[in-house]
């Protein structure tokens, strides 16, 4: 094994060095070979939904922070840039807005999860080749989110994705409790049988793959820019192009 596979430094076309212990999986052709063997024990693959099933740029999650925002002025009765400010340290401090409104206001989740999901999808595209590189992935294949199920189900009809998975989980699978708490995580893979040491986590927000990794799972971050953290095994910013190199 020569430095470069040992430390697994990576040059993008064009670009510096990702860290050690992180694959950038979208660097050029010849990682079909190193992303592959790594998932050779993979038979459960969990996805989450919303920036990993589909790509950021068109900003579903941007219509639900606009909800968020207004539903706690309407639930807590302050003006908007408090609401605001509330939701975004709730998310830091507790994972996600629900979370926190759940701990420190005893909201009911079940109103705010209906109200912040009311999006529009008109926007939104088919993934064909998404689609198929997800149909060859062998065994068992979930969503878990920390949004709501109904919601999820949404996306991946207007993603062309629907039928693809064996189940689909929402925050309420978990009892409200967010990713990225590890009790959350054990209560969803717990309901559907996931055996973590044959299991993989794709992810938008690198704090979601922490348990994960703990658990015995194979992590990979799907997001524009890679986060150098222990808990990270790959990084990619195309899950088609990642899940072409496991086909």
């Amino acid at each position: 094994m020569n430095a470069f596979s040992l430390f697994r430094l990576v040059y993008p076309p064009g670009g510096a060095a990702i860290k050690p212990g992180i694959e950038n999986c979208d660097a050029g052709p010849y990682t079909r070979g190193m992303v592959r063997p790594a998932f050779s024990h993979v038979t459960q693959w969990v996805f989450d939904l919303d920036n990993t099933l589909y790509p950021p740029h068109m900003r579903l999650f941007d219509q639900i922070e606009v909800l968020m925002t207004q539903y706690v002025m309407q639930a807590l009765g302050v003006e908007r840039a408090e609401a605001d400010r509330l939701r975004s340290q709730y998310w830091r401090d507790y994972g996600t807005t629900l979370a926190g409104l759940m701990a420190e206001h005893d909201l009911d989740p079940d109103p705010y999860l209906v109200a912040v999901h009311e999006v529009d999808m008109s926007h939104m595209e088919p993934d064909a080749q998404l689609a198929a590189y997800i149909r060859t992935l062998p065994g068992r294949r979930i969503v878990y989110t920390n949004g709501s199920a109904p919601y999820a189900e949404r996306v991946l009809a207007a993603r062309g994705l629907s039928g693809l998975f064996d189940a689909v989980y929402g925050v309420e699978h978990a009892g409200y409790r967010p990713k990225p708490e590890r009790a959350a995580f054990e209560a969803i893979f717990a309901r559907d049988g996931i055996d973590t040491a044959q299991a993989a986590m794709f992810e938008d927000d690198p704090r979601n793959l922490a348990a994960p990794h703990q658990m015995g799972m194979r992590t990979v971050h799907v997001a524009p820019e890679p986060h150098d953290a222990d808990h990270i095994h790959h990084h990619t910013d195309d899950l088609t192009a990642f899940l072409s190199r496991l086909a």
